[in-house]
């Protein structure tokens, strides 16, 4: 009797590497859909906005400073940024975030 407990137990045993093995699987896709997979698609559309810059357009920069587009240089990969009247910035392209007129609400 006890013999075909100890064979029972074995089985059993055998089989939870494969359980831990799917539930591993599964952690990981949970992980990718609600934290990898946005994340990649934000960064796509922060991508997207640096890469569809134009003179005139109100931006934030990386630090914070907000400003207004006034000059693009794609040999260097910079942009001057008007933060004040006569006071003009370059920033790096990849630290110009975010369009700040279409962050305000209509009021």
């Amino acid at each position: 009797m006890s013999t075909l407990i100890l064979a029972a137990q074995a089985a059993q045993g055998g089989g939870g590497m494969g359980g831990m093995l799917i539930m591993m699987v599964v952690i990981f896709a949970i992980m990718w859909f609600f934290m990898i997979r946005p994340q990649q698609k934000k960064q796509k559309k922060i991508r997207e906005f640096q890469n569809s810059l134009q003179e005139g357009s109100k931006v934030v920069t990386g630090g914070g400073i907000y400003g207004t587009v006034k000059r693009l240089d794609a040999a260097t990969n910079t942009v001057d940024v008007e933060i004040a009247r006569g006071v003009v910035i370059s920033v790096d392209k990849s630290y110009v975030f975010a369009d700040v007129s279409q962050q305000q609400p209509n009021a």
